[in-house]
């Protein structure tokens, strides 16, 4: 669909590529089978049958090299070279009186470059060595002799009975088996393997997960039968047999290695797939060796140099042979003067052809300065300082983190500046990873002032539109109060219509009463009180859903308790808290603005933003409990349909709803972002995001009779054919718009990734895509990631650049020509903050170290004729002043305030009692 000013892209046809969940039931009947022939024995260890099986251990390794291999492998690696082979041959040649020189001139040189070159490959896999031996020596308790002990991860044995705590990572595949929650649920966030920030739901069997404290499996048994070791992060077949009974296993209950446990204090699972079994390493990749393209073309002018060397040293020893030849006569030696009676073989007229030989050698060696050695070493030390210089460049300084720019390898910086296309993650790296509550659709109203970055960047690109050209709004980032208002993490929304408890002077509060009441009861998020500074936070499934939860609490909804029945808030009216947990009776009414919404929702999406209806419906009592019977037994459920058993339980209450309105979260873009995709593309270099979020697809109900007939293969044809049809439509759609300026995209999936990297699928699917403006994969699978970048680096033969930040990215990082890794903010947030009423926080708690940045220090009391320059001599004593703002506006205190950010020099604690503030 081509991009215009009023024109939306239509998710179909070729833009979206949709396959769907197969059915799991023949599957299951294949257990025991090939492919299905894997046996764990829980909590078994000496069992006869356990013993004889012969897994991997749960010891990992990334490395290139091992001890053993790494002389013989490296050495490969340097004699890939056509010019070392050169001269390891002249150097062995050089030992014979055929050389006209020295060995050591020859030798010595070619030892430093192989030898320099091989320890910096060394260096670089110590590195990778080093982190293998820190998830491996990584700390988990292991039921072992009735009790739980401390244990090594890489010490774990297929079958061990795990307990895992919150905010660990998984050591292993594991089967869970019971939880913290009585109903055996726990979240669990799988960043690391598919990119996605939402939290997971996973669920025992309620027939385990009263096995909940450690002295509860004194006598657990089990066995498990499942799939062998394979790749697919969305499926798992298996069947699990306790007490007599078979029960069937789904991804419902396996907790992936790499993924971590949230919002859940501890989880008891047994293991499952150990190491290079677990599926996150069967999505890994081998460290690949990769030369860059300067390299390869040296080799192709060390071919011509070194077949130019073959040449004059043949043509010259025929001549020397035939010359040779002829220095034997009736008379005696023609060329008397060269004593051919005390010669070797190097002048023998006797034997010209043998003489000829050996000059051919000597004169490979006499004129091998023709092969330029120096070269490489040049090039070896300019490769090492501009290392040096990247890992110096101010430009890439993350000054918040106090993170310089780090060039792991230096083998590929020149190619940084021949890149065709680059392959991005998301999550992350497109984004920061932080969802902010920016604006909303109220009752047909739009709420919410001020531009996303990429409405600024839409705005200037359509040179159209003011600063509330988008629902309602006015103003910009740049808002003086909104500065203070992004103090508070996943909330960034500004509109004094609702604010500070207006919203009842408007003429739909009702509505905007009941909107923000959803917001703050329709939700899994769990509330927290941090004892040292008694502020509320949350603990959410997603970072949308806890920006719902923050929204709701700044504008008067405070969602501040949870128990198994009951949900409780705080509304603030007119500046007075009371407790709200239920709506009143509603009665069945239109949709007025139902339109306006949808408008809004429009608007909202082409502003960047991620969109969310909201609406309500109340409920009879009677109707509820009919409703809620057969939602427990869905949901107790073992068989394999046990998700569409609560799916269809869901879509009889959620119906019949009112419309309240629409939510518009931020997921908020890196700084210059817009302005770097616009730059990349003016120069010609083409954009692929490669990202595990989801992508919502329309169901086919094409496939639906196929899935009821549980017909594998007619599915698996479908499919491909389906794939292959919409593929072939819009190869059409491009030919048919190469002569107009029309801009295509394409957004395909990950399940239907699988069938368009296929063989006979791929160069077609190659063809569409480099011929689109940007191409979109959602849902992909780590190894998915990579594949699809060994596929345009490999189809285009161009150079190919990959940016990610997680490890579900490595795959993709190793594979491209040039790989680059975003060291991530989590963890390193400030731990000073500012309190909402304008005062300073307890700075002498803050311990900061030298040159750190203070992103927004606030300081209030300003005097009325106060300026930056005077603001600024007072920090100047204290640190390198980056910025002032002055916001000429009263706080609550009815003082001036300004924010200030600068470098901490000196001693931050005196700032605390200086009298100019």
């Amino acid at each position: 669909m081509p991009f215009g000013r009023n024109e939306r892209i239509r998710f179909s046809k070729i833009y979206s590529l949709s396959c769907f969940r197969p059915s799991t039931s023949d599957e299951h009947a294949q257990i025991g089978q090939k492919g299905y022939s894997r046996v764990v024995y829980c909590n078994d260890p000496e069992n006869p049958e356990a013993l004889q099986l012969r897994y991997r251990s749960n010891y990992v390794s990334t490395t290139k090299y091992t001890a053993i291999n790494f002389i013989p492998k490296s050495l490969f690696e340097q004699f890939r070279r056509v010019a070392n082979i050169y001269f390891l041959v002249v150097a062995c040649v050089s030992f014979s009186p055929l050389a006209p020189f020295r060995a050591s001139s020859i030798l010595f040189p070619l030892l430093v470059v192989i030898g320099a070159t091989m320890a910096k490959e060394g260096v670089e896999d110590w590195r990778r060595r080093k982190q293998d031996i820190k998830a491996n020596n990584r700390k988990v308790h292991v039921y072992r002799g009735n009790s739980f002990s401390q244990s090594k991860w890489k010490d774990l044995r297929v079958g061990d009975l795990v307990k895992v705590n919150k905010d660990e990572y998984f050591p292993s595949d594991l089967l869970l088996l019971s939880s913290s929650y009585p109903d055996g649920i726990c979240y669990v966030e799988t960043m690391n393997l598919d990119g996605e920030t939402n939290l997971k739901l996973k669920h025992a069997f309620d027939f385990t997960s009263s096995l909940n404290n450690d002295t509860s499996f004194h006598q657990f048994k089990a066995m498990v039968k499942c799939e062998d070791p394979n790749e697919d992060l969305y499926s798992f077949v298996g069947s699990l047999s306790y007490n007599g009974q078979h029960h069937p296993l789904s991804l419902q209950q396996i907790l992936l290695r790499d993924s971590k446990l949230r919002n859940t204090e501890y989880v008891y699972g047994v293991v499952i797939f150990t190491g290079h079994d677990t599926k996150v390493m069967q999505n890994a990749t081998d460290p690949p060796s990769k030369r860059s393209k300067i390299e390869r073309r040296m080799d192709k002018i060390i071919y011509i140099l070194f077949t130019t060397l073959i040449s004059i040293s043949f043509i010259g020893s025929i001549f020397f042979g035939i010359r040779t030849s002829r220095d034997l006569n009736h008379e005696g030696y023609g060329r008397w003067y060269l004593e051919p009676t005390r010669t070797t073989a190097l002048y023998d007229p006797k034997r010209p052809i043998l003489a000829a030989f050996l000059h051919f050698l000597t004169g490979l060696m006499l004129y091998g300065y023709l092969i330029p050695i120096s070269l490489y070493v040049s090039i070896e030390m300019v490769k090492v300082l501009q290392s040096i210089f990247i890992n110096q460049d101010q430009d890439m300084y993350h000054e918040e983190t106090n993170k310089p720019a780090r060039a792991r390898t230096s083998n590929l910086n020149e190619e940084l500046g021949q890149v065709d296309t680059i392959l991005s993650d998301k999550t992350g790296t497109l984004t920061c990873n932080s969802m902010e509550f920016v604006k909303c659709s109220i009752g047909g109203v739009a709420y919410g002032r001020g531009m996303t970055e990429v409405e600024l960047a839409l705005a200037k690109r359509k040179n159209s539109g003011s600063p509330g050209s988008h629902g309602g709004t006015s103003g910009s980032h740049g808002d003086d109060v909104m500065k203070l208002e992004k103090l508070i993490k996943g909330f960034n929304f500004r509109d004094e219509r609702i604010m500070k408890g207006e919203w009842v002077n408007e003429d739909n509060s009702d509505i905007i009463q009941k909107f923000f009441r959803v917001l703050a009861i329709c939700h899994t998020a769990i509330p927290e009180v941090k004892k040292e500074t008694n502020e509320l936070s949350y603990e959410a499934e997603s970072p949308d859903e806890a920006a719902f939860v923050i929204a709701a609490r700044e504008l008067g909804f405070e969602f501040f308790q949870r128990t198994q029945t009951r949900i409780s808030l705080h509304e603030c009216v007119n500046g007075q808290k009371v407790d709200s947990v239920m709506f009143e009776r509603l009665c069945k009414e239109s949709q007025p603005f139902e339109e306006e919404t949808k408008n809004h929702i429009n608007k909202y999406a082409e502003a960047g933003l991620r969109t969310l209806v909201i609406a309500y419906r109340v409920v009879e009592e009677e109707e509820y409990k009919k409703w809620e019977e057969e939602f427990i037994k869905a949901k107790n459920s073992v068989s394999v349909e046990r998700d569409d058993l609560i799916d269809a339980a869901a879509e009889k209450i959620e119906r019949n709803l009112i419309l309240l309105g629409a939510t518009a979260v931020e997921d908020k873009l890196q700084k210059g972002v817009p302005e770097c995709i616009q730059k990349l593309s003016n120069a010609g270099i083409k954009m692929w995001v490669l990202t595990g979020d989801k992508m919502e697809t329309a169901i086919n109900i094409g496939y639906a009779s196929l899935e009821k007939l549980n017909d594998k293969e007619a599915i698996t044809n479908a499919k491909r054919e389906s794939i292959k049809k919409q593929l072939m439509e819009g190869r059409s759609q491009l030919d048919l718009a190469k002569s107009s300026s029309v801009l295509f995209a394409l957004i395909i999936d990950g399940r239907s990734l699988t069938f368009a990297l296929e063989k006979n699928l791929e160069s077609l699917f190659l063809d569409v895509a480099i011929d689109c403006k940007s191409v979109i994969c959602c849902r992909s699978s780590p190894k998915q990631k990579a594949l699809v970048t060994k596929m345009v680096k490999e189809g285009t033969r161009k150079t190919t650049l990959a940016i990610g930040d997680g490890a579900n990215d490595v795959g993709m990082l190793q594979e491209a020509d040039i790989g680059v890794g975003i060291s991530g903010a989590e963890g390193m947030q400030m731990k000073g903050r500012v309190n909402k009423e304008g005062e300073w926080t307890d700075v002498r708690r803050w311990k900061l170290p030298a040159n750190q940045m203070i992103t927004a220090f606030y300081a209030t009391n300003i005097p009325d004729g106060a300026n930056c320059n005077k603001l600024r001599e007072v920090f100047m004593e204290y640190g390198e002043v980056v910025d002032i703002y002055i916001a000429r506006k009263k706080d609550a205190s009815g003082s001036n305030f300004a924010f200030i950010r600068f470098k901490v020099i000196g001693d931050i604690k005196a700032l605390e009692g200086n009298s100019n503030l």
